[in-house]
């Protein structure tokens, strides 16, 4: 597989992963609400969902800068 085609797909799957870990992390902490059946859980006081937001939005910010670079 080419270097640009895996980061278009890494660019891609981070993106999904961005709306996903993100609209539970407006849910968890804007609505109040945990939208899973299995309860949420924090860590140090913050919701897991917004670790998992800013993973993806490195990896996505990281995807970019590779593709960029050609």
């Amino acid at each position: 597989m080419k270097k640009e085609l895996a980061l278009k797909i890494i660019l891609y799957i981070s993106l999904g992963g961005m709306l996903f870990s993100g609209y539970l992390s407006y849910s968890e902490l804007f609505k109040e609400v945990c939208p899973l059946a299995g309860g949420c859980t924090a860590v140090a006081g913050i919701p897991v969902c917004v670790y998992g937001f800013f993973m993806y939005l490195v990896i996505f910010i990281i995807s970019i800068i590779g593709l960029r670079k050609k």
